[in-house]
């Protein structure tokens, strides 16, 4: 390995004794913090409701240490929540279920998942500045791969603390704005104790002197590793290593250390990386397949909006089959059918979308875009009858449910499924629109009320009942009908049913 460069030759006790004296006063106001963030998430189905059935305001505490759990982009006119969502539960109860969400639960859960998290509402009754349910909250979005709303939440609640600081740090990276962070960090280095982040920022900032001081000493104190070494080094001096071997790729890199690699010419992929790196990938820089497998995976988080989605599909002709490559030509060919409005193209077409579609795991995407098309297509036989399923996991459900043959599904759109079904799923779900009841154990919350609590606990039970618990899915269904989601209800239970995961 090359020797360290002449310039990192330096005394670690001239830099060590100014890291040792940072001061530890607040971060002053910064202008940028103040702006507003725009929402880019599309999210769909009935927001949850207050308990008698009117949009309260939300009146959110001053932000202070004890208020930042009340942060979210999404007001009460637009969710339906009402202030006191989190007010009488704990905070830490409220993180813990905000983790156990999936960031692949069925689209109706995925919607109700993304109205709680990007919330206005006042904190839990225990708030006491260490900010456990936006954590929570913003950790939630981030595996879900939603960066552009946690970049957001974190920007609104201003991250003038070190917990919060590093979060909003490492998404900045990820989406390749770093420079509003990296101002904050150089005027304030006690926002973190990770030298890596100084020394990135430094040298981002053109202060390769004091880049260069920082990591010598640094590393000789020991408060860097070795890897972390190795590619700053790099990054700041990259002609010293021509010619050198590469470095061994490492299995879970942070941000910071993909974006180091990156920088150094050793881009990783992002495949087996959390999904919220597949970001890095629907970019205009990355080639078309790494496009589309990341554009997929964000999709069944919910977390890429599904004009995008099919934006990319759509983009330019495949030049290989197979894999991804045979669902692009699938849904090419059924798209310029409804383009043109050709009934027969659409009915030879639309089979091998949907298989296309059920390979992927986004069926909701495909009926959600292509549905108001497809709803004016006249199609008969096997295409009609398929067509009519994919609709029914459309916004339009309800609609489609009048008008089509009076059976179990017509039934479950207009929320009256007959009392006796033909199948032990198909009865949890009735069961759950004719007299079950919420348990005891849920009411006891909704008696103190713990409503945003409830509404987690219920994602939970329900998540349970679409992998086979039938009474968790009937008490989840029938819960979520008692506290005015009725429309997440139905929209659910034709999931559980047409989508057929789990059984």
């Amino acid at each position: 390995m090359a020797a360290r460069p002449h310039w990192l030759a330096v005394a670690a006790g001239l830099l060590a004794t100014e890291l040792a004296a940072e001061t530890h006063t607040p971060l002053s106001a910064i202008d940028w913090l103040n702006q507003t963030p725009t929402v880019t998430l599309d999210i769909t189905g009935e927001p949850p409701v207050a308990e008698d059935g009117d949009t309260p305001d939300v009146a959110v505490d001053p932000l202070d240490d004890t208020g930042r759990d009340a942060v979210g982009l999404l007001p009460s006119s637009v969710t339906g929540l009402p202030a006191n969502l989190w007010q009488a539960s704990r905070a830490e109860r409220l993180a813990e279920l905000v983790n156990e969400q999936s960031a692949e639960a069925l689209p109706a859960i995925q919607a109700l998942t993304y109205t709680l998290l990007l919330a206005e509402a006042n904190p839990p009754f225990n708030s006491a500045g260490n900010d456990a349910l936006l954590l929570a909250r913003v950790d939630q979005l981030m595996a879900m791969g939603a960066i552009e709303q946690a970049h957001a939440l974190l920007q609104r609640a201003n991250p003038s603390v070190p917990h919060l600081f590093q979060r909003w740090f490492d998404v900045s990276l990820l989406l390749g704005e770093e420079q509003e962070a990296c101002t904050a960090l150089l005027a304030a280095p006690r926002l973190t104790d990770d030298y890596a982040s100084r020394i990135f920022c430094q040298a981002r900032a053109g202060d390769w002197t004091s880049a260069a001081l920082t990591l010598n000493s640094a590393q000789l104190l020991g408060l860097i590793s070795e890897e972390e070494d190795a590619l700053l080094l790099r990054f700041l001096d990259p002609e010293l290593f021509e010619g050198e071997p590469l470095l061994v790729r490492p299995t879970d890199p942070n941000p910071l250390k993909f974006r180091l690699y990156e920088a150094i010419g050793e881009t990783l992929a992002t495949t087996t990386l959390p999904r919220a790196f597949a970001h890095i990938d629907i970019g205009p820089n990355a080639g078309w397949k790494a496009q589309l497998d990341a554009a997929e995976r964000l999709a069944r988080s919910g977390a890429l909006p599904e004009n995008r989605l099919f934006g990319i599909y759509t983009d330019r002709r495949p030049a290989a089959s197979g894999g991804v490559w045979d669902r692009v030509a699938a849904v090419q060919a059924f798209d310029r059918a409804i383009a043109a409005k050709d009934a027969r193209a659409v009915a030879k077409s639309l089979e091998s979308a949907w298989i296309a579609m059920r390979q992927a795991r986004l069926e909701v995407s495909f009926a959600r875009f292509y549905g108001p098309a497809l709803e004016k297509i006249a199609l008969s036989g096997n295409p009609a009858t398929l067509a009519r399923e994919i609709l029914l996991l459309s916004p339009n459900y309800e609609t489609v449910g009048q008008r089509g043959p009076k059976d179990y599904f017509a039934g479950l759109a207009t929320g009256t499924p007959p009392r006796r079904a033909d199948t032990g799923l198909k009865q949890a779900v009735s069961d759950a629109f004719h007299g079950a009841g919420v348990p005891q154990t849920l009411s006891n919350h909704l008696a103190r009320g713990q409503l945003g609590e409830v509404i987690l606990q219920t994602m939970t039970l329900f998540s349970k009942g679409a992998a086979g618990d039938l009474p968790a899915l009937t008490h989840a269904l029938a819960t979520f009908r008692a506290i005015g989601l009725e429309d997440t209800a139905r929209q659910a239970a034709l999931q559980v049913l047409l989508l057929e995961r789990g059984f």
